[in-house]
Parts: C-alpha cells; structure tokens; sequence
C-alpha cells in the first residue's frame, strides 16, 4: 500500500502538515486547502449521501435488476414478495384486468409470486432497466421472438423451469411461485441498478393539494391509495379491499405515480378474442404524484425506450418523489378495453 505523501499548508501563520492520498489516473486530485482568514477553520460541508437510483434510500446496495411479473387479481392475492419490491408498475391486461411488474434490486425477497405471463408491453418498460433477468410463466407463441430480441435475460419458467414450483393451499395457475436466488443465478450479467429518471427529495413547496385517497380506475378493475399520517404510507386497497401481503400487513407505498398513458390494442389477443393492450410508456403526457398526504401535478417523458422516465412539475422543476417503494399505475384518463 502507497503511503500519502505530505504538504504544507500555511494556516494563521502557522505551516501544517496535510496528508494527501495517491490518485489514480482516473482519478481527480482534490482541490488545494485554501488559507483561511481566522485563527479557526471552516467547517467542511458533507455531500449528500447518494441513495439507490429506484427508491432514494440510501446504504442500499444496487444489485442486479429482477423484474417479475404477478399476478393481480383476487385469485391470486396474498401476493407474496412485493412488500420487498423498489418499484411495482400496474399495467391494464386483456378484459380491462391489471398485472403487476415488480422490480427488485435493492431487497430480494426469497420468493415470489403467483407469477403469471407476459404481455408485449412489458418488453418496452425493461429496456430502460438496461438489461434485467426478467421472470414470467409462459407467453403467447407470436411473442417468444420478441422476447428473445428484448432487453433482457429471459429467466422465464420455460428456459429456467427448476428456479420455479408450485405453492401448497394455492389452486393452479395461481400457485407457480419462483425462486429469486435461482432466477439470479441463471442471469449472471443482468445489469444494475441505475438512474432511471426518478428524483428523491423535499416535496414542492406549492401546488401540493392534501388528499385523504385517491382512485385509479380501469375497466375492470380499481386501486384506492389511503394515506396513513402515522406511518407516513399510502395503504392500498383493490376493489374495495385491502391488498395484503402473503408476509402479513397491508401493501403500501410512499409514493405513487398515476402515470397517464396512451393504451390501444395490440396486435396479440387471448384465446377468449380479448386484445391484449399496448401501454404506451414512450413519449410525455400528465401525471399525479401522491407523497406526504398530498397530490401533486406533473409532467412525465421518455425519450426512447432506453432512456428513464422523467417527473417534473408544471413550472419544469424535478418532481422529487419520497423516498421508499414507489408505485407506478399506467392509467388512462378513459378507461378503455381495446
């Protein structure tokens, strides 16, 4: 180990040795000590501490991205892992139903499930993720090609069948969970977390309106955010019920993001004739940003599917989210079912 070498930096009349640390080359030196006018020295400002690109928090490690697809119907609940979850998107599926894409990075849980299909918007959400191992149970057949040219590491029941098994006292296919360790393991060089657009931090100081819960609605279904003062969280409640989670307590989050998008019909359809929708999540439109007991207006864009997605206020300031588990519900403000 490089021993540092010493200067002398001349403070009150007085020469004082400083230690100074080798630099590499891809490093910068730090800045020369600056003679102070006084007998004292100036406090040194600290840096921000930087928290995890996904939920603000900070000493949280950037693993690698897992993205799950869940199930998010009655049938399916208590869903099991997503208390664990940075950040869970609520994407509308055929019949005007929902499912959910978590993302993990900063907390694996053990397991995770009921994991269901994937659907052709997903494939457009992960690229901005960079390349994640991303778990799902089965897709239509037009779809595996698309699959395969994704941004991703297809850790999927068919290619890596031993990561999954089925959940005693569930009923099928409401039982197939996953083993997290095991979908890692099969995508070795999924990448890490990393900005994604999402700013953390004080709230705006105008513009917030107090609200008490806020609806979101699709066709079939619908998801109430309830403030709780005490815990300062959002509760979640689906169609009128609290949404648990198999690891006891109710879901919730401390910021929520009603992000509203453009959804048409794609080009795939289930075996009932139900198009599948196509969530537009490139491009810029409106958003409600629920943290701290108020909503606030916003403005969101996605320049490319590679690139995060941007919050903003009306005025083109950052919309700092607060920092914990965010909720992004990909809405429209017609419902339609394509």
């Amino acid at each position: 180990m490089r021993l540092p070498r010493m200067i002398t930096v001349t403070l009150a009349g007085a020469a004082v040795l400083l230690p100074v640390a080798a630099c590499s080359s891809e490093e910068k030196p730090p800045p020369p000590a600056q003679p102070q006018t006084s007998g004292s020295q100036s406090p040194v400002a600290e840096e921000p501490e930087e928290g995890h690109p996904f939920t603000g928090l900070p000493d949280a490690d950037r693993k690698p991205v897992l993205a799950v697809k869940i199930e998010n119907t009655g049938a399916g609940k208590p869903q099991m892992g997503l208390k664990s979850a940075d950040i869970v998107y609520v994407k509308q599926v055929e019949a005007g139903l929902t499912r959910l894409m978590a993302i993990f990075s900063s907390k694996i849980p053990a397991k995770v499930g009921p994991v269901r299909s994937a659907r052709v918007s997903d494939l457009h959400l992960a690229p901005q993720f960079g390349k994640p191992a991303f778990a799902y149970s089965g897709a239509q057949t037009k779809m595996l090609p698309l699959i395969a040219q994704a941004s991703l590491f297809d850790v999927g029941d068919t290619r890596n069948g031993a990561a999954y098994f089925r959940q005693p006292g569930r009923v099928a296919p409401y039982n197939l969970f996953a083993d997290t360790k095991k979908l890692l393991s099969a995508a070795p060089k999924a990448s890490k977390a990393k900005d994604i657009g999402f700013t953390f931090g004080d709230a705006p100081e105008t513009g917030g309106v107090e609200k008490k819960s806020w609806t979101v609605r699709w066709p079939a279904a619908r998801l109430t955010f309830a403030w709780e003062e005490a815990d300062k969280e959002w509760l979640i409640w689906q169609d009128g019920k609290k949404n648990m989670a198999a690891e006891g307590g109710q879901l919730s989050a401390s910021t929520v993001v009603i992000q509203y998008t453009k959804t048409e019909r794609s080009q795939f359809h289930d075996k009932n004739q139900s198009y599948t929708p196509l969530v537009r999540t490139v491009g810029k439109g409106s958003a409600i940003v629920l943290r701290d007991g108020k909503g606030y207006r916003a403005r969101w864009e996605r320049k490319s599917e590679d690139s995060g997605t941007t919050f903003t206020t009306p005025e083109g300031e950052p919309m700092n989210f607060a920092p914990g588990q965010v909720w992004v519900a990909l809405a429209s403000r017609t419902p339609v079912t394509p």
